[in-house]
C-alpha cells in the first residue's frame, strides 16, 4: 500500500493555498458561462473563443486539483512551538557568508519559498544542507555560480 508523503508548512502558507483554491473555485462559474457564449456562436472548430475558455478550464481544475493534493496532504508546524539547537522545519536561520556578512532565511514548505523574501524551501540546497546542523557547524552548498560557504552563527524559532 502506497504512504501519502506528508506535506510540512506554515499556517500562514496553508492559508495561502486555502485562499487560492477559493478564488479558482469561485472563478468555475464564469469559465462556464464563456464556454457556452463561445458554443452559441456555432462553429466549435474554428472558434478561438471556445479553445481558449475550454484550455482555462482545464488550468483551474489542474490547479484546484493540485490545490486540494497539497491541502490533504498538509501537516501545519509551528515554529513557536519548537526549540532545540538543530536547524528544524520551520527554524529561523542566520548565517555568516564567507565575507562575515549575516544572512537570514526561515526553513519552510515548497510552496512558501520566496529567497528574496527570506524564505528557502526545506528541499532547497541549502534547505537540505541546513537541516540538522547546530551553531557555528559550517556549511557547504553547491549552487549553479559555484560552491558556497557559511557558518551558522543563531538559530531561532519565531
Amino acid at each position: 500500500m502506497a504512504t501519502v508523503e506528508k506535506m510540512p508548512m506554515l499556517q500562514e502558507g496553508h492559508d495561502r493555498l486555502n485562499a487560492d483554491l477559493k478564488r479558482l473555485k469561485a472563478e468555475r462559474p464564469t469559465i462556464v458561462d464563456a464556454i457556452e457564449e463561445a458554443r452559441a456562436h456555432g462553429d466549435l472548430s474554428e472558434n478561438a473563443e471556445y479553445h481558449a475558455a475550454k484550455e482555462r478550464q482545464g488550468q483551474i481544475e489542474a490547479s484546484i486539483s493540485d490545490i486540494e493534493d497539497k491541502l490533504s496532504r498538509a501537516q501545519i508546524i509551528d515554529p513557536t512551538e519548537l526549540s532545540g539547537d538543530k536547524v528544524v522545519f520551520g527554524a529561523t536561520v542566520t548565517l555568516l557568508d564567507e565575507d562575515d556578512k549575516p544572512i537570514k532565511y526561515q526553513i519552510v514548505g515548497q510552496t512558501e519559498a520566496d529567497a528574496k523574501g527570506g524564505r528557502i524551501s526545506y528541499n532547497s540546497p541549502l534547505g537540505r544542507a541546513l537541516i540538522g546542523r547546530r551553531l557555528e557547524d559550517e556549511v557547504e552548498v553547491t549552487v549553479p555560480s559555484g560552491d558556497r560557504y557559511y557558518v551558522v552563527s543563531k538559530i531561532e524559532f519565531i
